[in-house]
């Protein structure tokens, strides 16, 4: 039988800006397990690795300069993943995790296989429904990159 040591308890996931940098459009969302939103600390710290992992030029080809940031104030650890769309309907992923116990030191996570908690998984699943809806099955016949722009998540979790 599986031990839960805690109760699930909701969180707030809030659209907190949409983040424009080197040709990126990003939209970050905020998580947090004590307040509505996490600390400017952990926000800044999310646009330093993005600044870091995204890749130059942001728009090619296979590649369109959009997608998102999560930031997710955690009871026993932060997280933070960043997200874009390429070749059509691909999905980036990378996540790095702070431990509260070494503060300051956000470790990449990605290739050990950690892809996101249950209230992040939540963020990627409404991202993935705007991409379908705005871009690969807009009604229009073309894609509406100012519809996936402004299609933002704000809900408790």
């Amino acid at each position: 039988m599986i031990k839960i040591q805690s109760d699930y308890q909701k969180r707030p996931i809030r659209f907190l800006q949409l983040w424009e940098n080197g040709g990126w459009s990003l939209k970050v969302y905020g998580i947090s397990y004590s307040s509505e939103y996490p600390s400017n600390k952990l926000m800044d710290k999310a646009k330093e690795l993005a600044r870091d992992i995204l890749p130059f030029p942001a728009v090619t080809k296979n590649r369109y300069g959009l997608g998102f940031i999560g930031v997710h104030e955690g009871s026993g650890a932060n997280f933070i993943f960043i997200d874009w769309w390429s070749n059509e309907n691909e999905l980036n992923h990378h996540v790095y995790v702070e431990s509260h116990g070494d503060p300051g030191m956000f470790k990449y996570v990605t290739p050990k296989g950690l892809i996101a908690c249950c209230w992040d998984l939540k963020v990627l699943s409404y991202e993935r429904d705007c991409w379908v809806e705005s871009v690969l099955n807009n009604s229009t016949g073309s894609p509406d990159i100012d519809l996936y722009l402004n299609m933002h998540l704000n809900e408790d979790v």
